[in-house]
C-alpha cells in the first residue's frame, strides 16, 4: 500500500502513530542520502512508536473498534480464506435460481484437512461493496451457504464461518423472498449437524445477518472485531432519535470481544498484531489460522452427539440471568 492511499484510509486515533512512522522513514531516507549513521536514533524513534501503538491500541473505546473493524482496509473473507488454505474451490449457487455474492462458500484444506468455509464478503471500493451489497446477503445467499452446510454435514468436514456484516439485508425484495424464514431455519438446521462448526466474527457481526452463519460449537472473535444486536447508529437513532449518540450507544450495547467473553457470549478472542489486522494482515491469518487448527483438534475429539449437546447447552445459557 502506498503512503498516499494508507494516508487515505487513516483513522483520527491512528494519526499520532503515522507521523511518526513517517519521521522514522523521511530520517531514514536523508542519512541513505547522505552515508550517515543513524541506527541508534532511528531504533530509538521505532521503540517510542511501538509504545505509542500499543498504548493506542490498548486504550481504543467501543466506538473507535467499530471504525477498527469497519476499516477499508481489513482483512475480509476472501482474504483470509486465501491466506490460511492450502487449497480453494468456490462453489456458487442455491439451486434456487440465485447466487448472492455478498456471501461466499466452498471448499478447502486448512492444514492438510478438507474444511467447508463460507462468510459474508464485503467489497474494497465503492463499485466491489455495490456489487456485493456491503456483505449484506439476501435470502438466497443464506440457503446457499445451509446447501454446502448440508454437503459438509454429509462428508464429514469442519464448517468455518466468518462473520463480516453490518446485517442482513433489509430490502422490501428481500422480505417478499423470505429473508426472515431463511435465518430462522438456518438457526434450527445448524443445531443439528453432527459436524464440528467454528464461528469466527472477523470484523462487523451484525444483528440476524450475522446470526444466520453464526450457530456453532465454538464463537471465536478477533480482538478488533464487534459484534452486536444492532449497529450503535441504529440503536441511538431508536432511543435518543439522535444518531451522534452512537459512541453511547456503543458503550452501552457492549459490543467488544471483552465485553461479550466477560457475558458467556463468545467463547475465545484471537489476537490481533500490534496495531490491528490491518496493517500486519499475514500475521493476523497466521494467528487465526492456528486458532483454528487447535480449535478444530479439540472438537474432533468430541462425538457428534457430544457436540450437538454442548452447542445446545451453549445457546440456551445465553441471556439467562438470576434476580436476587
Amino acid at each position: 500500500m502506498s503512503k498516499n492511499e494508507r494516508r487515505t484510509f487513516l483513522l483520527d486515533f491512528e494519526k499520532p502513530l503515522w507521523e511518526l512512522e513517517a519521521r522514522i522513514n523521511q530520517i531514514r531516507e536523508l542519512a541513505e542520502e547522505n552515508n550517515v549513521d543513524v541506527s541508534d536514533q532511528i531504533a530509538q524513534l521505532e521503540r517510542r512508536a511501538e509504545q505509542l501503538r500499543q498504548e493506542i491500541f490498548s486504550t481504543l473505546t467501543p466506538a473507535q473498534r467499530l471504525q477498527l473493524a469497519r476499516h477499508p482496509r481489513r482483512p475480509s473473507t476472501l482474504d483470509y480464506i486465501q491466506a490460511i488454505t492450502d487449497e480453494w474451490f468456490e462453489l456458487h449457487g442455491d439451486r434456487c435460481g440465485s447466487d448472492d455474492p455478498a456471501l461466499v462458500r466452498g471448499v478447502a484444506r486448512l492444514g492438510g484437512r478438507p474444511v467447508t468455509i463460507l462468510g459474508q464478503q464485503k467489497g474494497r471500493d465503492t463499485k466491489d461493496n455495490v456489487a456485493r451489497n456491503f456483505g449484506m446477503a439476501s435470502p438466497g445467499g443464506y440457503r446457499k451457504a445451509m446447501r454446502l452446510m448440508e454437503r459438509a454435514n454429509q462428508f464429514n468436514q469442519p464448517i468455518l464461518t466468518f462473520i463480516d456484516t453490518p446485517g442482513a439485508w433489509a430490502g422490501v425484495e428481500a422480505e417478499k423472498l423470505g429473508q426472515g424464514e431463511a435465518i430462522a431455519y438456518n438457526l434450527r438446521e445448524m443445531f443439528r449437524l453432527d459436524v464440528p462448526i467454528i464461528c469466527t466474527v472477523i470484523g462487523e457481526g451484525g444483528s440476524g445477518g450475522a446470526l444466520g452463519v453464526g450457530v456453532g460449537d465454538r464463537l471465536l472473535m478477533l480482538e478488533h472485531a464487534v459484534y452486536m444486536v444492532a449497529t450503535p447508529e441504529a440503536c441511538a437513532a431508536i432511543l435518543w432519535k439522535d444518531s451522534q449518540k452512537s459512541p453511547q450507544a456503543a458503550i452501552s450495547l457492549k459490543i467488544t470481544p471483552s465485553d461479550l467473553k466477560e457475558l458467556g457470549i463468545i467463547d475465545q478472542i484471537v489476537p490481533e498484531p500490534s496495531g490491528a489486522a490491518h496493517s500486519k494482515p499475514v500475521e493476523a491469518a497466521n494467528l487465526l489460522k492456528q486458532t483454528l487448527l487447535d480449535t478444530i483438534d479439540d472438537l474432533s475429539a468430541l462425538s457428534p452427539e457430544q457436540r450437538r449437546q454442548l452447542r445446545y447447552q451453549k445457546y440456551r445459557q445465553i441471556g439467562v440471568f438470576l434476580e436476587s
